[in-house]
């Protein structure tokens, strides 16, 4: 990792108080390019005509509707799950802010379509938490491979390796996770067939 801190410079994490928006975006640019989920989402917003929909403007738009700009029927109905959590039980930030890591994972795991790599990113990029590792990230998962030369690894045994090596980044371990999607987003294209994944 250490080769990887000297090639990139310095990450700086934002905090963002509209979590339910945040979450909404999450899930929209699931198993998407990140062109083609921008784009989605700028549909999105555009529905409503604002940049900040409410979470009532977004649980009483239809299906269909949510449909027609390019969401599947379960990612549609994933954002109402969000909007309506929001407005049954609350996605204060600075009421999130307060909790440990572990209890916003187990407040927010129980809406249907968010699961712990969204909130995991949330912790990361929404509420700014430093010493989160993405485990279950595609891209960090190749990036760890291939820097630390485990691709003969099957997926449970390569889990349990970069838990130990992440142990190290400890309590830092957020900035590993940047550090390392931008060494994978830049790395050298090898002259055999690259098997270089995207998240």
């Amino acid at each position: 990792l250490k080769k990887l801190l000297q090639q990139s410079g310095p990450f700086q994490l934002k905090k963002r108080n509209n979590i339910c928006l945040y979450l909404c975006a999450s899930i929209i640019s699931q198993q998407l390019s990140t062109k083609v989920a921008d784009v989605i989402y700028q549909r999105f917003l555009h529905l409503y005509g604002t940049k900040k929909p409410t979470a009532s403007q977004i649980a009483n738009t239809t299906i269909d509707k949510l449909r027609s700009i390019g969401l599947s029927n379960a990612k549609a109905n994933y954002v109402k799950n969000v909007a309506q959590f929001e407005i049954e039980f609350g996605l204060n930030a600075k009421r999130l802010r307060k909790m440990t890591n572990e209890e916003v994972v187990d407040y927010l795991i129980v809406i249907k379509g968010v699961g712990k790599w969204t909130i995991e990113m949330l912790l990361m990029f929404a509420l700014g938490r430093e010493d989160i590792f993405a485990v279950d990230d595609l891209g960090i998962q190749n990036a760890m491979a291939e820097l630390y030369k485990m691709e003969h690894l099957d997926k449970k045994e390569l889990k349990l390796a970069m838990q130990n090596i992440s142990d190290k980044w400890s309590p830092y371990r957020t900035y590993a996770c940047l550090h390392l999607w931008h060494w994978k987003d830049n790395a050298p294209t090898p002259r055999k067939k690259s098997s270089k994944g995207k998240n």
